[in-house]
């Protein structure tokens, strides 16, 4: 039998989908499934965008630039620059999904065995586009203790090797629901500017923070513009995840070219949904400070709710819509299983992320799990009664 590639042996199952076949059965069952593990939101998509594709007219649905549509670079450019990041379109390459963008932003930039430097819990499909790259994960660790704060610049700097190459970060993040203040920014703009790196930042949730709080991007670190790349896309600012549409931004012209080689082969990102998101961009304020306090509500009841299990350890997100969880249970990956194969509250259970699979550093991770608030607050509510439930049945039987 032909050998399946040693890059396809290496390549990590998700911790968010892996456990999907599990969910089927206890779905075929007749259970209800309570999906904590997945960012998918259920608020509305924006009417303006939905409205865009009900009105299309079109008589051929052809190949787009590979770049993707001008008109839609120059009004997401307009964006940017309302929300004081000086661009230009000619800086942004829209792509399939933010997962493309970090996909070309990593072909573009590193070699086989380079080394690039990630705070750690990190945003599972980081591993896997790094290994897609044939680039090696260095983590520094962060720990809930401290609700995951990013390690000191005097950590991450001991971190770098001559194969370093870039230093990726998920402001706010995925999974821990931090928010990098902008010294902290600036700190790691600093440090690769002085070793000549690529920072590159994944800021997908910049519009969810919750209380106050202050974003700052890389876009806004003078003289480091040929440092950065910014990340972003459609699926959780308008509630869009099925639309496939991201972007990867950088003034740094020889990444943008690079990245186009990436993009040329691909041809080009969706037609109908670019004019989906171009539409979108036009979504009233109104939209945002609704979805913004229902997040907040749902994010204090899941808090509240977890702190009265006993044994639970949760810091309070500053902004997304995640959490890292730890639970008093040996092992959340087994723990996941059995809740799908063999759990159920009055014909319900609850499906979570462990969250081994957002590390890197082997045995880290073991007794957590990554829950995303996207429910609404009464079957949060349901969903940690029967975890609460749960785990003293799943102690017992030990």
């Amino acid at each position: 039998m032909p050998n399946i590639s040693i890059r396809g042996r290496r390549m990590p199952e998700s911790p968010i989908r892996k456990l999907a076949p599990f969910a089927d059965i206890a779905l075929s069952k007749g259970l209800k499934v309570y999906h904590l593990n997945i960012g998918q939101p259920d608020i509305k998509s924006p009417k303006i965008a939905i409205d865009a594709i009900k009105n299309i007219d079109l008589d051929i649905i052809e190949y787009g630039p590979s770049a993707g549509y001008e008109s839609y670079r120059k009004k997401l450019a307009q964006f940017y620059v309302d929300q004081d990041i000086a661009i230009s379109f000619e800086d942004i390459m829209i792509t399939t999904g933010g997962s493309e963008a970090l996909l070309f932003a990593l072909g573009s930039i590193m070699d086989p065995e380079d080394e690039i430097i990630i705070p750690e819990p990190f945003y599972a499909n980081y591993h896997a586009f790094s290994e897609e790259s044939s680039a090696t994960v260095v983590a520094v660790s962060t720990t809930i203790e401290n609700g995951f704060a990013l390690p000191s610049i005097e950590v991450i700097e001991k971190a770098i090797t001559p194969r370093t190459k870039a230093i990726l970060i998920c402001n706010p993040s995925n999974p821990t629901g931090n928010l990098y203040s902008e010294t902290e920014i600036r700190q790691l703009g600093d440090l690769v500017k002085k070793y000549d790196l690529f920072l590159i930042s994944d800021e997908v949730y910049r519009k969810f923070i919750y209380d106050g709080d202050p974003f700052f991007s890389v876009m806004n670190l003078e003289g480091k513009e040929q440092n950065v790349i910014m990340i972003d896309s459609v699926s959780k600012r308008y509630s869009m995840c099925g639309a496939r549409i991201g972007c990867m931004v950088t003034q740094n012209k020889d990444v943008i070219a690079t990245a186009m080689k990436f993009a040329q082969a691909r041809l080009c990102p969706p037609t109908i949904e670019q004019i989906a998101c171009e539409a979108a961009i036009d979504t009233p304020q109104s939209y945002f400070d609704e979805v913004i306090e229902e997040y907040k509500e749902r994010r204090d009841t899941l808090i509240n709710e977890l702190l009265k299990i006993e044994g639970v350890v949760v810091n309070k997100p500053k902004a997304a819509f995640y959490c890292i969880v730890q639970l008093p249970v040996d092992n959340t990956e087994d723990f996941a299983r059995w809740l799908l194969d063999s759990y159920e509250l009055d014909g319900e259970t609850v499906m979570v992320a462990p969250a081994a699979g957002f590390y890197s550093t082997p045995g880290m991770g073991l007794n957590q799990v990554r829950i995303a608030y996207v429910l609404k607050k009464e079957d949060l509510i349901k969903a940690v009664h029967i975890l609460k439930e749960a785990i003293l049945v799943y102690n017992a039987k030990k």
